[in-house]
């Protein structure tokens, strides 16, 4: 098999370390939030609040507005948009998507890499894959924890059924497709694997800054549906326990259109270093 996909298999090789860090570091920040929400419940931490939470603070747990940080279901949500998750995922993102092809460029090894009986299209189908196993992954493990949590535990199973984990590691995916497609097709076009990382930084910060103030001040709220985090609310999946398939198809369209833009841009440009 490693034969057949050299370089896919290579991809996921050279940042194994970084992958096995992030995986495990993705396990630990999950487990950590299920043991503080079984450890002290949600309106006890704060304060009662209760309804009186800001409106902006649903941001942080991954709702479109209707489910409070107070609650079982905001509080794993918030496990799935904190900042500490944006970045892993970012990183994760950000590395594979430039290694698709700007990190070769930059380095003078795509000439290696064309010398041999392999198409451009094959070079961005490997290392597209690279980036999406590493983001399912990613998510899966996420997903896995927080199931185990809520299965483990009565109070958490009451308040959050385990369809809503599942439909929340779904439309997760969606949303690291989403970054991914438009990041692929950044390194397709340029030359540094840092214009690659910056932009897939970007758009996760930008857009959680966008959706933050969308749900803050009223006169920007239409900016909303201009942020990825509008359509990724696993917040709303856990609490409902169904799947939003409408904001699943608005994040997964993103992020194929940016795949599919990324094969005219490659096709067409000088990969000289």
């Amino acid at each position: 098999m490693r034969a057949r996909f050299p370089l896919f298999w290579l991809a996921l090789h050279r940042r194994r370390r970084m992958l096995a860090f992030l995986a495990v570091g993705m396990v630990v920040f999950e487990l950590l939030i299920v043991v503080v929400v079984r450890a002290v419940p949600p309106v006890q931490l704060f304060g009662g609040a209760g309804g009186g939470v800001p409106k902006a603070l649903k941001a942080f747990s991954g709702s479109a507005g209707g489910v409070s940080i107070a609650s079982y279901p905001g509080m794993l949500g918030a496990g799935l948009v904190h900042p500490f998750w944006i970045a892993m995922q970012l990183t994760a993102i950000g590395s594979l998507a430039a290694a698709a092809v700007a990190a070769d460029i930059e380095s003078g090894t795509v000439e290696l890499l064309m010398a041999r009986p392999i198409s451009r299209l094959r070079l961005l189908g490997e290392r597209v894959a690279a980036v999406l196993v590493v983001s399912l992954a990613l998510n899966g493990v996420a997903t896995l924890t927080i199931g185990a949590g809520v299965a483990l535990s009565p109070a958490l199973h009451h308040a959050v059924p385990l369809r809503g984990v599942l439909a929340a590691g779904v439309l997760g995916c969606a949303f690291s497709l989403c970054l991914a497609g438009p990041a692929v097709a950044v390194s397709a076009a340029v030359r540094h694997r840092a214009q690659v990382v910056g932009a897939t930084i970007a758009l996760g910060a930008v857009g959680f800054a966008v959706n933050f103030i969308a749900l803050a001040w009223q006169p920007a709220a239409a900016l909303r549906y201009l942020s990825p985090f509008h359509y990724y609310t696993p917040g709303d999946a856990l609490a409902r326990g169904g799947f939003a398939w409408g904001s699943f198809a608005v994040l997964a369209a993103v992020g194929l259109a940016g795949l599919g833009a990324a094969v005219p841009l490659l096709l067409r440009r000088d990969l000289a270093p």
